[in-house]
């Protein structure tokens, strides 16, 4: 519990110190960002603001995972050090970010508002989504248990759901082709919801915060630990403290960003933010084998990106008809005139009811193995 509370102390201290002197930079060089012609007009004031945020969001992860762990080893040599688990998170979290710094920057430095062509995209993130799904099914523990697993999973892996009933080739493939449609779905769920000033931000802290509870509850009940005395109820999770002590980190640091990101926004994550963020919690989901409870946890997301699908389906379906106004579906509310701080604070209490959901499923599917 003390690797958790400094977690979360550093991620906060380097975002909160670490955003405005970022502020400071991208002022300077004049990097700001573009603002979608066809969107609400109000938004047209937003053009030039500083953006790229999540980078500050990734380096503070990163520097405060490892401070973390630095300090605890001083204090006790005896410790472990950074996990597999959290390395690949890790990896998952930055080489997604990479690639919306990407296109972040090639927005900037051409002056327009298309970044990476879809493409290019397309490519970079599913080579680090194939490079993260092959590692994640290496590196078992002395209990044999390697990051992720071939079977799908709501709370834990669901007994006759593994994608190696064909063999353990195909089951490789369908793993990869299985996590990449998470990591994708996540990415561009974040993505999406990534449109006004603090939603985003505000409802992956709350979908961080489910995952440090469930990472320290699996730590408490793992398989093979005094807590767990031999309960049917225990988790075959690799490393859930060290994915709890990840996700305090993010969800600090995005509460350091969020001070700097709320309305009226001083810098925005932009999609190296977004697409960072998105990865994370995908890697969450398939590293705590919780890939279906995400559903549930990351409701809001869902809710987002189903907006859009079913927007752009039913636009080419009708000849030219609109279910909503705009979609992502926070811009229909505010075209129908709701002011934006009242749509991102009514959007994260959706997200905080359906956090809280998810947190009651995840329990009560643990009850019911008792």
């Amino acid at each position: 519990m003390i690797a958790i509370l400094m977690g979360a102390g550093f991620g906060l201290a380097l975002s909160m110190i670490g955003t405005p002197l970022f502020i400071r930079l991208l002022v300077r060089k004049g990097y700001g960002q573009f603002v979608r012609d066809d969107g609400p007009t109000s938004h047209h004031t937003k053009r030039g603001t500083p953006t790229m945020g999540g980078a500050v969001v990734i380096g503070s992860v990163i520097l405060a995972y490892l401070l973390t762990h630095l300090l605890i080893w001083l204090m006790n040599p005896k410790w472990s050090g950074p996990t597999v688990s959290g390395w690949l998170l890790i990896l998952l979290m930055a080489g997604m970010g990479l690639v919306g710094f990407l296109d972040d920057y090639i927005k900037i430095s051409r002056q327009r508002s298309l970044g990476l062509n879809a493409k290019a995209k397309l490519i970079l993130q599913a080579a680090i989504g194939v490079a993260f799904a092959i590692l994640a099914l290496n590196f078992a523990d002395s209990r044999g248990r390697t990051p992720a697993s071939m079977s799908i999973s709501f709370s834990r892996d669901i007994p006759g759901l593994n994608l190696a009933f064909a063999g353990a080739g195909l089951g490789v493939v369908l793993f990869i082709i299985w996590s990449n449609a998470i990591i994708t779905a996540a990415t561009n769920g974040v993505n999406l919801a990534d449109g006004l000033d603090g939603l985003a931000v505000g409802a992956s802290v709350m979908v961080f915060g489910a995952y440090t509870l469930i990472g320290i509850w699996q730590s408490n009940q793992s398989c093979g630990s005094p807590r767990s005395n031999g309960s049917a109820a225990c988790y075959e999770v690799r490393d859930p403290l060290d994915l709890a002590l990840l996700a305090v980190i993010l969800f600090a640091s995005l509460i350091g960003l969020l001070w700097w990101n709320t309305s009226p926004a001083k810098i925005f994550m932009g999609d190296t933010g977004s697409l960072a963020i998105g990865g994370a919690i995908a890697g969450f989901a398939i590293l705590s084998r919780t890939e279906l409870l995400l559903v549930i946890i990351g409701g809001l997301f869902v809710i987002i990106t189903l907006s859009v699908i079913l927007q752009v389906g039913f636009f080419k379906l009708s000849g030219g008809k609109r279910i909503f106004k705009m979609s992502p579906l926070h811009h229909h509310f505010e075209l129908k005139g709701w002011a934006e701080v009242t749509v991102v604070v009514r959007f994260w209490i959706l997200c905080g009811l359906f956090v809280a959901i998810g947190l009651g499923a995840f329990y009560a599917e643990w009850v019911v193995q008792l």
